[in-house]
């Protein structure tokens, strides 16, 4: 099952409200299979991903947050960019080290964990993680509200140059892959 909510009209605090009451209704099953319940939300680069994962592992009881960006993912594409221009492949991404620690807490011998918050791009688009997950979250973020949010974030104590090149850089992409379409 996959929720898309607009990030400007539904803060996290918000959608926190609404998904414990959703939680609420699956915690039977959830008690019957004795596992975690797995969420993965999702969002372009600089969608807010990691502020709402955050927000529900303090709200959420017996939980553990996983961010995708943590693990190192050898044998996986190294520029994004091509990539999105060949097609964004999810397959191609060797998720390995995410998908073994994910199973680790799943399937552990004394489970205590009732809920697993991921951080992760894909949301159902990969299939071997696609099989761990109970429930996703898209993050609809407006595209020129996540660059600001990614500038915010990745250039916040640099020289005003770097961000220049990296809005720079997204523009040019952006400008290919319309004429690619």
């Amino acid at each position: 099952m996959e929720i898309y909510f607009e990030s400007d009209m539904m803060k996290a605090r918000t959608f926190t409200k609404f998904f414990k009451n959703f939680l609420f209704l699956k915690e039977g099953a959830r008690m019957l299979q004795q596992k975690p319940f797995v969420l993965a939300v999702s969002a372009v680069s600089g969608g807010g991903k990691t502020t709402l994962v955050k927000q529900l592992n303090a709200t959420l009881v017996k939980s553990k947050a996983l961010y995708f960006d943590e693990y190192d993912f050898d044998d996986s594409p190294k520029d994004i960019c091509e990539w999105v221009e060949s097609g964004a492949d999810h397959s191609q991404w060797n998720l390995t080290p995410l998908i073994n620690h994910l199973k680790s807490l799943i399937f552990a011998e004394n489970q205590s964990l009732k809920y697993i918050i991921l951080d992760y791009p894909f949301a159902y688009r990969h299939k071997a993680m696609s099989e761990l997950l109970n429930f996703t979250i898209f993050i609809d973020t407006p595209l020129d509200v996540a660059l600001c949010r990614r500038i915010q974030r990745d250039y916040k104590n640099t020289k005003t140059e770097r961000a220049h090149a990296f809005v720079g850089n997204k523009v040019s992409f952006r400008r290919t892959s319309l004429r690619n379409i």
